[in-house]
C-alpha cells in the first residue's frame, strides 16, 4: 500500500524519537551552585562536613543540602551570591590543607543518571570559568636533560676507569671536560661519540689540560622542546581529568606555551592549586663516605640524616606508569614503569653499584602566598612557586633492576597518594602563568539565554514561512524539525560533546539548512502533481526522488565539517561538532521522521488533493 511504513519501521521511529527524548531531558534540569570541600591528604568525614556548615549557619548563609561523596562533601546554595559568601566563611572556618572549591552540582534525577542520562557539557564561554595561559619553562628543560648527560657521562667515565680532571655544565647546553693526559681524553671522546648521538663533540687545550667541549645539536634541542611541551600537556590534562573537571581544554600555543581552559571552575587560586601541584621523582645514589659536602644534600628520613648524591641518575620523565599495590604479604607497594631508555640506564647503574644505598626523591612544586607591602606602604599578597623535595625510599641495591621495580615501606594511604601524584604529575620542566582570565557564571547565563533567543527566533521564522507556504505538510516539516533539536542535543549528550557559543551558532544554522531537504520534497512533489500524477503517487515520487540530492547536498557540507573538526581548535572544533551531529540528526527527521508523519495523515487513504501549498490542486 502506498505511503504507509511497514510496522518495524514505525517502531523504530517512535523508539528513535522516544529516547532522544529521554536523554535530552536531563538539560532542562539547571545545576545547584555548589561548594566542593577536600584535603590534600584526607578523607573527608561528617566531622569535617559539620564544621563547615555549622560556620555557614552561624554567618546566616543559605544553603539547602549537605553530603559526603566520594570526591569530598558538597553543600548546595540557592543563588550564586550565597555560594560566594560561603566560600569565603568556610576558607575562614577550616583550618589549612583543605581545599574549597565553587562547583555546579547536577540536579538530573538519579533514575535518568542510572541511565546514562547526563547533560551536554557547556564550554567556557557558556559555562564560566578559568582560562589560563602557561609557559614552559624551556630553559630549566635544557638544563635538567645536560644535567642528566652529565651524570651519565660521570658514570660511563667511572665504569671504564678514565679519569677527568673536572666535568661541569658551563652553558645552558655545553658541557666541558678536563683531563690530564690526551690519552683520556681520546679514550672519552671515543665514548661519548659512540654513546651521545645529541653531542657535538670538539677537542681543544687550555694550558697543559685537554679539553672536550660537548654541545647539544640545534636539531636535537628543538626535539627536546617538542617533547617537554607534549609530556607536559599531557600532564596538566591527566591532572585535570583526575580532579573531575568536566571538559576543559589543554592544546599547544606556539613553540613553548599551554592554554588551558576549566569550565565551571570560578575560583582562580584553586585552579592554580590544581594545576601548579605537580610532582616527580628523582633517582640518586647515596653520598660515598668521605665525599665533598658539596657534592650531596641532607634529608631526613624515618628519624636517620641520609647524604644524598647531588648526582641525578635517572629523572622522573622516564617513569612510564606508576600503580599503587600490595605485595605477596598483603603490605601496600608502589610498582613503577620506566620507558625503554629509562629502563637501560636503570639497568646499568644498578648493576654497577650492586650493595650501594639507592634514594628516590620525591619533588612538588607548590604555591605560597607572600603578604608584603608595595612602594605606597600598601599590603598586598603575590604567589609564589617553589619546590618541596622529600626522601620517600632509602634502600640497598640487592640486583640490578630493569624497567620495572617497586618502592616499599610505605603505608596504603601513602602509597595510593604517591602513585596518584606521580602518575598525573610528572612534569617534563616547570611553567609559569603569563595571562589569566575568568569568566563568570552570570556571563554564561547571558550568553545562554542569548543563544536560546536566536534559536528560538530562528525556529519561529522557518516554522511561520513553512506554515505560510506549505500548510499541513509545512506543519509536518516543523514537528520533525522540533524532532530534530531533540534528536541533536541528545546524541550530544550521550557522545559528551561540549556545547560553546559557536555551537549554538551550529545550531541555529542546522534549523536553517534541516528544512532544506523538505522544501527539496515538498517541490518535487508539486512537480509530481503538476506532471498529472495521483496524490498518493505524487508523495511517494517525491519522497524517492528527492533522496538523491538531498544526500549529496548533506554530504558535501558534512565532509566541510570534517574538516573543520581536523583541522580547527577550540570554537571552530565546537561548531564543527555541532553541525556534522546536525546534518545527520537532520537527514534522518527530513527523511524518515516527515514521511512518517505524511504517512499517518494521507498513507492508505483515497484523497484527491493535497495541503501542500496555495495553487497545486490535484489534476
Amino acid at each position: 500500500m502506498l505511503n504507509k511504513f511497514p510496522l518495524w519501521k514505525n517502531v523504530l521511529v517512535l523508539l528513535v524519537i522516544s529516547l532522544a527524548v529521554l536523554f535530552a531531558v536531563p538539560n532542562l534540569f539547571p545545576d545547584d551552585p555548589a561548594i566542593q570541600i577536600s584535603h590534600e591528604n584526607n578523607v573527608i568525614t561528617e566531622v569535617d562536613l559539620g564544621m563547615a556548615t555549622d560556620a555557614l549557619r552561624a554567618a546566616d548563609i543559605d544553603y539547602f543540602d549537605e553530603e559526603v561523596t566520594d570526591i569530598g562533601a558538597l553543600i548546595r546554595f540557592t543563588d550564586l551570591d550565597q555560594q560566594l559568601r560561603g566560600k569565603a566563611v568556610i576558607e575562614q572556618t577550616l583550618p589549612d590543607g583543605y581545599i574549597i572549591a565553587l562547583n555546579l552540582a547536577a540536579t538530573t534525577p538519579q533514575w535518568l543518571q542510572g541511565m546514562g542520562a547526563t547533560k551536554m557539557n557547556l564550554g567556557l564561554d557558556l559555562q564560566g570559568g578559568v582560562h589560563f595561559l602557561m609557559e614552559v619553562d624551556m630553559e630549566t628543560a635544557l638544563r635538567r636533560r645536560m644535567e642528566n648527560i652529565l651524570s651519565t657521562i660521570r658514570q660511563e667515565l667511572r665504569s671504564e676507569r678514565i679519569r677527568s680532571r673536572s666535568l661541569e655544565l658551563v652553558g645552558e647546553s655545553e658541557i666541558e671536560l678536563r683531563f690530564t693526559d690526551e690519552e683520556a681524553r681520546t679514550q672519552a671522546r671515543s665514548i661519548i661519540r659512540d654513546g651521545f648521538s645529541d653531542l657535538q663533540v670538539q677537542a681543544g687545550e687550555s694550558g697543559d689540560e685537554y679539553v672536550l667541549l660537548l654541545t647539544m645539536l640545534p636539531a636535537s634541542i628543538q626535539q627536546m622542546q617538542a617533547d617537554t611541551i607534549a609530556a607536559n600537556q599531557t600532564t596538566i590534562r591527566n591532572r585535570v581529568d583526575s580532579l573531575g573537571v568536566s571538559e576543559p581544554i589543554v592544546q599547544q600555543q606556539g613553540p613553548d606555551r599551554i592554554v588551558v581552559e576549566l569550565p565551571g571552575v570560578q575560583d582562580t587560586a584553586q585552579a592554580k592549586r590544581i594545576l601548579q601541584r605537580i610532582a616527580t621523582l628523582q633517582f640518586h645514589l647515596e653520598a660515598n663516605v668521605g665525599a665533598p659536602s658539596t657534592s650531596y644534600a641532607v634529608y631526613d628520613y624515618q628519624g636517620q640524616s641520609i647524604r644524598v648524591d647531588n648526582d641525578v641518575i635517572l629523572q622522573g620523565d622516564r617513569v612510564s606508569n606508576v600503580r599503587s599495590a600490595l605485595d605477596q604479604y598483603g603490605q601496600p607497594q608502589v610498582v613503577i614503569n620506566l620507558d625503554a631508555q629509562g629502563g637501560e640506564q636503570f639497568n646499568r647503574v644498578t648493576r654497577e653499584n650492586i650493595g650501594r644505598p639507592m634514594d628516590i626523591l620525591l619533588i612538588e612544586t607548590r604555591t605560597r602566598t607572600i603578604v608584603e607591602q608595595d612602594a605606597d606602604g600598601n599590603t598586598v599578597e603575590r604567589q609564589e612557586t617553589y619546590e618541596e623535595r622529600r626522601l620517600i625510599s632509602h634502600a640497598v641495591i640487592r640486583a640490578a633492576l630493569g624497567r620495572e621495580f617497586v618502592i616499599t615501606g610505605l603505608s596504603g594511604q601513602e602509597a595510593n597518594d604517591l602513585s596518584l601524584l606521580i602518575r598525573s604529575g610528572a612534569l617534563a620542566a616547570p611553567m609559569y602563568f603569563i595571562e589569566e582570565r575568568t569568566v563568570g557564571p552570570s556571563l554564561g547565563a547571558e550568553n545562554i539565554a542569548q543563544g536560546a533567543g536566536a534559536v528560538l527566533l530562528g525556529y519561529l521564522l522557518v516554522m511561520s514561512f513553512m506554515l505560510y507556504y506549505y500548510r499541513l505538510f509545512g506543519l509536518a516539516a516543523n514537528l520533525a524539525l522540533m524532532i530534530n533539536i531533540v534528536l541533536l542535543v541528545a546524541i550530544m549528550s550521550i557522545i559528551g560533546a561540549t556545547l560553546t557559543l559557536p555551537g549554538i551558532f551550529g545550531i541555529v544554522l542546522t534549523i536553517g539548512m534541516a528544512v532544506d531537504a523538505n522544501v527539496l520534497i515538498f517541490t518535487r512533489i508539486r512537480e509530481e502533481m503538476v506532471a498529472g500524477l495521483s496524490p498518493q503517487n505524487s508523495i511517494s515520487s517525491g519522497f524517492d526522488r528527492a533522496f538523491s540530492t538531498i544526500v549529496d547536498a548533506n554530504l558535501t557540507t558534512f565532509l566541510v565539517a570534517m574538516v573543520l573538526f581536523t583541522v580547527g581548535t577550540g570554537p571552530v572544533k565546537g561548531f564543527a561538532v555541532t553541525l556534522m551531529v546536525g546534518i545527520m540528526t537532520s537527514m534522518f527527521s527530513a527523511i524518515m521522521v516527515t514521511r512518517f508523519i505524511v504517512n499517518t495523515i494521507y498513507g492508505g487513504r483515497t484523497i484527491k488533493k493535497l495541503s501542500i501549498g496555495p495553487f497545486i490542486k490535484a489534476a
